[in-house]
C-alpha cells in the first residue's frame, strides 16, 4: 500500500505517480472530458425544447451543475473557477433577471396582463412556437444556471481542506 499526499492508504494498482501526474489523475480527467461535450448538449436540449415538453429552463440549468462537477473532477477547483467566473456568474445572475422581467412586461405592452403569451407564432411542434414562454423559459435557464454555478463552486470550495484554503 502506498499513501497518497493526504495521507490516506491507495493501493498500488490505482495509483501511479510520475511526478504530480498519477494514472488514476489521467483516467479520471479524461473520462470527465469525453462526457463533458455530452452532458452540455443535453442542458441545451432540455433547455431548448422545455416548452415543447416536460422540463425546460429550470430543469436544464439545475443540470448545469453537472458539468460544473465534471470540469472540477477532471482539472480541479482553480480550472473550473477560471471557466466559470463565479463573480461574473453572480453578475450574470441579475441581468437574466432583468430580461425575464422585461420579457413579462411584453404581455402588459400588447394591452394584456403580466407574462401573457401575445406572440404566438410559427407552428405547433416547432422549436419557436411559443412566443414569449420560449424566451421566458431561457431567461429562467440562464437565472438558474448562473446561480447553480456559484452555489456549486462555493459548495466545492469548501469540500476539501486544500481546496478550501488555497492548497495551504
Amino acid at each position: 500500500m502506498q499513501e497518497n499526499k493526504r495521507g490516506e492508504a491507495v493501493p498500488e494498482y490505482l495509483e501511479i505517480s510520475h511526478g504530480e501526474r498519477t494514472v488514476k489523475n489521467v483516467i479520471q480527467r479524461c473520462g470527465c472530458d469525453k462526457i463533458l461535450p455530452l452532458a452540455l448538449v443535453y442542458v441545451a436540449y432540455i433547455i431548448l425544447h422545455g416548452h415543447l415538453s416536460p422540463g425546460g429552463g429550470f430543469q436544464g440549468g439545475i443540470l448545469m451543475v453537472a458539468v460544473v462537477l465534471l470540469v472540477y473532477l477532471g482539472h480541479g477547483r482553480e480550472e473550473s473557477e477560471r471557466l466559470f467566473l463565479p463573480e461574473a456568474m453572480h453578475h450574470a445572475e441579475g441581468a437574466a433577471l432583468i430580461f425575464y422581467i422585461l420579457v413579462a412586461m411584453v404581455g402588459v405592452l400588447g394591452g394584456s396582463v403580466v407574462c401573457a403569451n401575445i406572440l404566438g407564432l410559427g407552428g405547433i411542434g416547432d422549436l419557436y412556437s411559443s412566443g414569449t414562454i420560449f424566451w421566458m423559459g431561457q431567461a429562467v435557464a440562464f437565472d438558474v444556471m448562473t446561480a447553480s454555478i456559484v452555489l456549486a463552486l462555493g459548495m466545492l470550495g469548501v469540500l476539501l481542506a486544500s481546496d478550501a484554503h488555497g492548497g495551504k
